[in-house]
Order: structure tokens, then sequence, then C-alpha cells
């Protein structure tokens, strides 16, 4: 049977974009030959819906949309995603829908629901029991979605789709998915995906989501395995994509070209700044740039998505910045070609400070007055992101999130944080890869000690573990989920261990009020990572 996989890049609740953008496929696929196109995990809506899902005027139009696509299905067959009413309950089923002839000739109901850290399905759906096969020009078609292809049973004992749909010997299984991006998970699904080809013998069309959501960034990366268990088509990653494939004549291997995890993450994080931005509806983007590092690759990634005409930075040097901290922001808008301002913060921070005098008598100087100057940066920043619309892009990066290393209403102000999961030393490894070609980002942001630059002659390293070391610990406790223990008996110093773990305790506050993080690991902090405000634990 010839397939059409259609890896396409939706908009949330954009009924009648999406509709379009599936019908002019649906078309094109017709006109090229095709008996059936396949498209991703609720296509129809975007996802994830969230709690849009709770409203029924939202499910009912999703239900329409799926109809009027159906009318356009005729001398071609479609599968595409939608939510759909489950008349015996109070909830939905994530479904399938297989539209043939006109109309729709039949539903397949998600089974093994979700349940990571992003999207609860159990919160939304309910997991369908129906197992039948659909018979299609001669052939049988096993229709799953998402895990359901795993072939274990889920915590919920549930039996296994693809176990019990073998049972009727299909000729070929379609799994329509939304799987987000993780740089440290990167070909899992893969390899779960030849498992199951290989052993069951049977061909597999994997088509996946494309685009990103705010956190949420899918990758495409589309397959069709043979029932040898070969991958002889794969999509491209990070954009829209679209091929036809022959499920009973592919043995002409065709893949992407293997990249490592960084560029990756680049991809990833240019594709989440660039729908955030068209999605939203906003065009232009600021940061503040600093010279150092994160606001460095921040700016460049941001170029890349927007355009430079289309980011603006602002450079606010006070008393304690160094010189070259303002010359490499400079040479690095200058290399970007990117409109800059210069606004010195000193006047400010001293008329903040002479205001407090009266209420700080007697006491010495500390953080407070290092966390002035942040918030007078924030107060600029966000001066102008009000004035002229421009979005303004955070700059943290993941280590520090993660320990509480940022000011609150100041450094950590912004409507996105581009870096929030990403962890320092992969920073440093993201300004090389930027790099790779010409020197974009001056090799003295790369080179220099890390600093705030709060307070005379400050390094990070006088609040924190070498970056180094300190993201080890970091990901055995994000990533891993290791206990302290745990990682002091793998040969971590236990002084130190513990002192990391109180301080992403401690700052859990912080993080609750942060920007959307862009989400490219297993586990974000923010949305992926919930912590209880008020605990002893």
């Amino acid at each position: 049977m010839k397939v059409v996989l259609a890896q396409l890049n939706f908009v949330i609740g954009d009924f009648e974009g999406n509709a379009q953008k599936i019908i002019k496929h649906i078309t094109k696929a017709k006109n090229e030959g095709a008996d059936m196109v396949v498209f991703s995990e609720l296509s129809v809506t975007g996802y994830y819906p969230y709690d849009l899902l709770g409203k029924k005027e939202f499910i009912r139009k999703a239900e329409e949309t799926v109809v009027k696509i159906a009318k356009h299905c005729n001398g071609i067959a479609a599968i595409t995603g939608a939510p759909s009413f489950n008349e015996r309950g109070n909830q939905l089923f994530n479904s399938a829908f297989f539209l043939n002839n006109g109309k729709i000739e039949c539903t397949y109901n998600k089974t093994l629901l979700s349940s990571c850290d992003n999207f609860c399905e159990c919160r939304y759906f309910e997991p369908g029991r129906n197992f039948s096969i659909i018979e299609y020009k001669g052939e049988k078609i096993a229709v799953t979605i998402g895990g359901d292809l795993d072939s274990a049973q889920n915590k919920l004992n549930q039996a296994s789709p693809v176990n019990e749909f073998i049972k009727y010997n299909p000729d070929f299984v379609v799994n329509i998915s939304a799987l987000p991006f993780s740089h440290n998970e990167d070909g899992q699904r893969k390899n779960e995906l030849v498992s199951r080809a290989k052993e069951h013998g049977i061909p597999i069309v994997y088509v996946n989501q494309a685009g990103a959501y705010t956190e949420l960034i899918f990758d495409g990366g589309s397959v069709f395995i043979n029932e040898r268990g070969e991958i002889t088509k794969e999509l491209n990653y990070f954009k829209e994509d679209y091929t036809l494939v022959d499920t009973k004549k592919s043995s002409e291997i065709n893949l992407q070209n293997n990249t490592c995890y960084i560029e990756k993450i680049h991809d990833a994080l240019v594709l989440g700044i660039g729908d955030y931005f068209a999605k939203t509806g906003f065009r232009s983007a600021l940061i503040g740039l600093s010279g150092g590092i994160d606001s460095a690759v921040t700016t460049a990634l941001a170029v890349r998505a927007l355009g430079s005409e289309n980011v603006r930075v602002l450079l606010m040097p006070s008393k304690y910045s160094s010189a070259h901290s303002l010359s490499d922001a400079i040479k690095l808008a200058e290399n970007l070609n990117i409109r800059y301002d210069i606004i010195p913060v000193q006047r400010a921070v001293d008329t903040f400070e002479n205001e407090l005098a009266p209420l700080f008598a007697g006491l010495p100087p500390n953080v407070t007055e290092e966390n002035i100057q942040a918030r007078t940066r924030g107060v600029y920043a966000m001066a102008l992101s009000n004035k002229f619309g421009n979005i303004l892009l955070n700059t943290t990066n993941k280590s520090e999130y993660a320990v509480g290393y940022g000011t609150l209403y100041g450094d950590m102000n912004g409507g996105l944080a581009v870096l929030g999961d990403v962890y320092k030393t992969d920073v440093y490894k993201l300004s090389r890869f930027i790099n790779r070609c010409v020197e974009i980002i001056p090799e003295n942001s790369i080179l220099k000690p890390p600093s705030a630059e709060l307070k005379p002659d400050q390094k990070d390293t006088d609040s924190l573990p070498e970056y180094e070391y300190l993201d080890r610990i970091l990901f055995s406790i994000i990533e891993m989920n290791k206990s302290p223990e745990e990682i002091i008996d793998s040969g971590f110093d236990a002084n130190t261990v513990k002192r990391v773990v109180n301080m992403i305790n401690m700052s859990e506050y912080k993080r609750f009020q942060a920007a959307p993080i862009l989400k490219v690991s297993s586990k974000a902090l923010g949305a992926g990572t919930k912590i209880p405000l008020v605990a002893r634990y």
C-alpha cells in the first residue's frame, strides 16, 4: 500500500488552520497516487491542549473539524488524531480517526495513556479497549497511538495493544504520536520501534509531531520500518516533512545524517523560540546582554530563530562591570548585526541604595545590594519590552535555575527561558557549536570565568561548585532521580552533595515564578518538575 507520512506543525486550537493544512496534504497525497495519508496524534487540536480539553465546545469543534476533513477523503483514506466524547463516561478518548469515502469509517482510542511529567493524560482521557483491525483495499491495518506500541502491560495492567492487534495478523501497523524531544533519551524511540517490527515481523508507519508549543518541542523524525526491522525512510528533525512509502516494496534505505546532541539541542531551541513567537503573534525579542556566555548564546539563538532585524539587546553596565564585558557585548551585537543600546545602571542603583539607607542603617552590605542591581536591570529591560512590544528572553541556564543562583524579579525576568533546560557545561558546548564556522560569540565571553559582576572580583565559584562538578550532581538528582546517598556512594563529596540538594529545595519558590522553560531533556525544571513550596523533606 502506498502511504504518505505527513509530519506537520500544528497550532493548538487553530481548528481552521489545522484543517486547511491537513486537507492540503490529503489532496497532495491523492494527486501523487497515495492510498492513505497519516497525520500525528491530536493533529486536529494540536498537542497538548491541557485544560482546553475540559471545554465541551472545544471537543465539539474538534469533532466537527474531523467531519469536515473526512469530506475530502474520497479516493484516498486518512488517519488523523483528535479527542472524542466518551458517551458512557465523564471523560474523553484520545482518538485516531480513519477517514474514507467522505466520512469517519472507524475510530481507535488510545489505550496506554501517557503519565509523563508534562502531561498526565489520565486527567482527561479514559483508556480505549477496542482492538479491531481496519480493512482497506484488501489489507489489514492496526492503528495505535503513542505508547500503544509498548510490548509490556502498563501500570494499570491494561493489555498491550500491539500484542492484541497481532492476533489479527495485520499487514502493517500505523502509530500516530506526539513525543517531545529529549536529548538524553535520543535514540530510544527508534530502538523501541525497530524492536517491535523485528519482534512481530511487521512493517510500522510512525508519524510524530513537529513543532513547538511553549515548553514542549516536538522533533518529528517520523519513520517507516519494514518487516525486517530496517528503517528505510526517516523524515527530517525539527521541521515539517512529507514522504511516500510503499509498505510492500520498501528496501532502499534513506536516513537522516546523524548529528551530535549539542546540534540537536541547538536546533530544538531555535525551533522553540521561533514557534513561540510565530504562534503567539509576537515578532521581536529583547535580551539583556551582559558580555557573558549565557546571554551571548541566547542572543545568537534568537537571531537564528527570528532574524537579526527582530532582535534587540540592552547593555546595562554598573560600576562592577568589567571593561571587557561591555566590549564583548558590543562585539557580539556587531557580529550579529543587531541593534544595541547602552544604559548604565549605576545612578539608578545609587538612588535606590540612598533611599533605603535609613532603613538599612547599621547593617553591612550583603546579597540585598547585589539584587538591587539585578532588579534595576530588570526594570529597564521590562520598560523597553512594554514600550516597544519586544518579548524579553530570559537567559538563566538550568544549573542556575536548579540551585536558585539568580535574582527573582531581576535577571530571572522574561517571557520565555531559552536556556532553562540546558546545563552550564552544555551552554559552553553550544557556544562552540555556534562558532563552528566563524566567530560569532567573542572568544573572551567563552574563556573568561563566569561572573554575575554584582560585587568586586565576583566569580560564580564564590557561591557554587565548579560547573563541571555541579552539573554532574544535578544530572544525577534531576534526570536520574538518584538519592543523595546514591550520589555520594558513586564518589561525590558528601558535603557538596548535601549542599546542592539543600539549594535545590530552598529555591523552588523562584522556579515556581519563573518564565516557561524550553524543554530539551527528559526532566525539565518548572513544568517538568514539581516540588511542594511548603515542605520539610
